[in-house]
């Protein structure tokens, strides 16, 4: 059964939704780590680094849905 099927949601938009929402939790769940990285400077550069990545993702996926979502009406 496709996405589109079982949600009722086209599968590209399906997968944009998709993507923002692992991203946003990638985000979240690497904000737990930075808060474990207290005094590892290192460690804090990478993580920041890979949640700012994430946030990139989410916030390029939203944009897209705004085009998609203005373009259908």
């Amino acid at each position: 059964m496709s996405d589109q099927a079982a949600t009722g949601t086209s599968d590209p938009t399906y997968n944009v939704i998709a993507v923002v929402y692992h991203a946003l939790q990638g985000a979240e769940t690497i904000q737990k780590y930075l808060d474990d990285a207290s005094t590892d400077e290192e460690l804090k550069t990478f993580l920041q680094q890979v949640q700012q990545g994430y946030r990139r993702a989410a916030d390029m996926g939203k944009q897209l849905m705004v085009q998609r979502i203005e373009h259908e009406h």
